[in-house]
């Protein structure tokens, strides 16, 4: 039976945003129409958007609905002249200067909160940021639904999300900003999402969005990552134990709850995600992004790892639906893996 550790990449669809999904393909009307149909699709579209904006801590503030996390930033970020770390993933690093310093553990420094943007967790190693007053923005789509936070709190001007990392459809997304930020749109046309993003909103996907975030935030507060964190704790223990010469990045930071990112240093990270295919389990070599291309992960060597180091990560990212058993099947499977590139590399 195969088993998922790739979450930080995608998460499968709950069943109540398939639901909720299933509901909105019986809404017929265009949120834009004023009449019954159209009104009824505008009421389902506003109650999303309220749903979202209370998962988030963001009441009050604008929610304005995207095709995802890279255009949202695309909506914030383009043609300003913006400070970010090279440990942003590619849709911030896209627009931005990476001036910004990082240190081995992965934490960086904020120079000019009002001109920079910085994520809260980063989706290779997990390490999280502390927010500086004042910042002008914020990829927050790793951390939501995962650990706590409310947009309201952040002292941030806009952040930018996705569905698919918390269990909703891919396609969709949000750009949350304070209220009255003026941004110009990037898409024009009729004038939807309060003038900031023309062209037909997707109901169905938005409605799946609403209830992913629920459902997140649901889960949060039970507790459900606290017992993640503790199923990663031991994994990695047990990795660390069968493999002396293997480190864990930014594993003197706080990171996210479910992520681990393991360097074997010579032993290549696409090798391992092939091996571990084979064996039942999906992990990953760093960024769902960026995989497929042959380089060494521009976090990791920000975070001063060399490029063998580098190349060697595999990133680890567990869920609430993986229990004691799966965790230790893979590790039994890693363990033969790397025992085996043990013998052939001495």
């Amino acid at each position: 039976m195969r088993a998922y550790l790739d979450w930080n990449a995608t998460t499968p669809l709950r069943d109540e945003v398939k639901a909720a999904m299933r509901e909105g393909m019986e809404i017929s009307g265009n949120p834009s129409s004023v009449h019954t149909e159209g009104r009824a699709a505008k009421m389902a579209l506003e109650a999303a958007r309220e749903q979202v904006a209370t998962a988030l801590g963001a009441e009050g503030a604008d929610v304005i609905f995207t095709s995802g996390t890279t255009e949202a930033a695309a909506m914030v970020l383009a043609g300003k002249l913006v400070h970010c770390a090279p440990v942003e993933h590619s849709a911030i690093k896209a627009w931005c200067e990476h001036d910004l310093a990082v240190d081995h553990d992965g934490i960086v420094t904020v120079t000019d909160p009002a001109n920079s943007t910085l994520q809260i967790a980063n989706n290779e190693t997990g390490v999280m940021q502390a927010l500086p007053a004042g910042l002008a923005s914020s990829d927050l789509t790793q951390a939501f639904g995962k650990v706590p936070f409310a947009f309201n709190w952040l002292d941030i001007t806009a952040g930018f999300v996705s569905a698919h990392k918390l269990g909703g459809p891919k396609g969709i997304g949000a750009l949350i900003l304070k209220k009255g930020t003026d941004i110009q749109a990037l898409i024009r046309g009729g004038g939807q999402e309060q003038g900031r993003r023309g062209g037909t909103e997707n109901l169905i996907g938005i409605l799946g969005f609403a209830a992913a975030a629920t459902a997140a935030q649901r889960d949060l507060e039970a507790g459900l990552w606290d017992q993640v964190a503790a199923h990663r704790d031991a994994l990695e223990a047990r990795l660390l134990a069968a493999s002396p010469g293997s480190r864990i990045a930014g594993k003197g930071a706080k990171r996210l709850p479910n992520t681990t990112c393991l360097l074997t240093s010579g032993w290549k990270g696409e090798t391992q995600v092939m091996q571990m295919d084979l064996a039942g389990f999906a992990i990953s070599a760093g960024s769902a992004c960026s995989s497929g291309k042959v380089r060494a992960s521009g976090t990791l060597q920000a975070m001063g790892f060399d490029d063998k180091e580098a190349q060697s990560a595999i990133r680890i990212s567990i869920s609430p639906a993986l229990g004691e058993d799966q965790m230790n099947r893979f590790a039994d499977a890693w363990e033969t893996a790397y025992g085996r590139w043990r013998e052939r590399n001495g």
